[in-house]
């Protein structure tokens, strides 16, 4: 059942994307020729409001077809003024922007419904405490549970984590022990630890671990909109900056997954509950709208590009250009998904 969910939650993303363009298109006057989900030869399809819907074979994307653009023939244009080529180059790149744009407004409803629904986290009760530790030697036990930090409340262990990773001094801890409350003053030891992009980074600890307990947090309607606003931003960063470590080497291209991997990743998380499916299709929707933002041809970004070319020069790329710069990114694309799919088979096979 997991499965299902699964690529039902991709293809609802895809959708969202490709609709984004469609709406666009639609709103400056560019006639659609088909909505496809998928690529490849369409298994079923209908006519509807003026253009066909099509369900296509290879559920790895979608596409919005416009009349006079096609990926896979670029000098296919029309100088008609309902066509895409015929629009000015500021509105192509609106239609262009608006896949990824509908990526990011999806997700920010999925941390919206998060924060309306209530999400569990780890609540602020020590668990362990290290040997040989800070926390040891200020006197914290196994069960305290940390009320504030420098006088801050704190609901949850990351909220507190948060603040205690900004101080690397000594700071002030609010303890709550078999219902009396009283303070602890500590300083942190800084330790070299690995981020979750595997670099090593030097961070203050005090040498405590979570308990099994949780907490409940829920957000009433403006707070929900500023929480889905910094969740949506926060995605956004972690995706620009796992790219930025893979150009660097910092990742592996080892990392890289394919449809598999998403598949099987938003599958176990349709178990786990709710928040967790929905958190991880938000990430996901993100990782979407920023990847058709890369500057690569036959992607949103590449057009968008050769739209700002058209802009700046006065003039469109010559024909000969646009059949090879769209080559060159379709046999990039194709590379990449070839290397997720690798990637995926390694990872069922057990070899990374």
């Amino acid at each position: 059942m997991g499965i299902v969910w699964a690529l039902l939650a991709l293809s609802v993303m895809i959708f969202i994307h490709e609709l984004g363009h469609y709406l666009a298109a639609k709103f400056f006057g560019v006639k659609v020729e088909r909505f496809s989900i998928g690529f490849g030869p369409v298994l079923a399809k209908k006519e509807c409001c003026g253009n066909e819907w099509a369900i296509s074979a290879l559920p790895l994307g979608g596409y919005v077809q416009m009349k006079g653009q096609d990926d896979t023939d670029p000098g296919k244009m029309s100088s008609d003024p309902d066509s895409y080529s015929a629009k000015k180059p500021w509105q192509r790149i609106i239609i262009l922007l608006a896949g990824p744009f509908a990526n990011f407004f999806l997700a920010y409803l999925l941390y919206f419904a998060i924060a309306i629904i209530g999400f569990q986290s780890y609540a602020p009760v020590i668990g362990k405490v290290l040997p040989d530790s800070p926390a040891l030697q200020a006197g914290l036990q196994k069960g305290d549970r940390i009320v504030a930090v420098d006088g801050h409340k704190v609901e949850t262990w990351s909220q507190m984590s948060a603040m205690l990773a900004k101080n690397p001094h000594r700071f002030d801890l609010l303890i709550e022990r078999s219902g009396k409350e009283f303070h602890i003053r500590i300083a942190p030891k800084v330790r070299r630890v690995k981020n979750l992009f595997g670099e090593e980074i030097q961070r203050p600890m005090i040498g405590i671990a979570p308990a099994e307990e949780y907490v409940t947090t829920r957000f009433g309607f403006f707070e929900a909109t500023k929480y889905a606003w910094d969740k949506t931003i926060a995605a956004a960063r972690f995706i620009v900056i796992g790219i930025e470590k893979m150009i660097e080497g910092v990742v592996s291209p080892k990392e890289i997954g394919g449809v598999i991997t998403i598949v099987d990743v938003t599958a176990k998380a349709s178990q786990i509950g709710i928040t967790a499916f929905l958190a991880l299709c938000a990430l996901i929707s993100v990782n979407l709208g920023i990847l058709n933002l890369l500057p690569i041809p036959a992607l949103d970004g590449g057009h968008i590009m050769i739209n700002l070319y058209e802009m700046i020069t006065r003039r469109p790329p010559s024909p000969e250009m646009l059949y090879r710069i769209t080559y060159v990114g379709w046999i990039f694309i194709i590379g990449l998904m070839g290397l997720g799919l690798y990637n995926d088979i390694n990872r069922l096979l057990g070899a990374h």
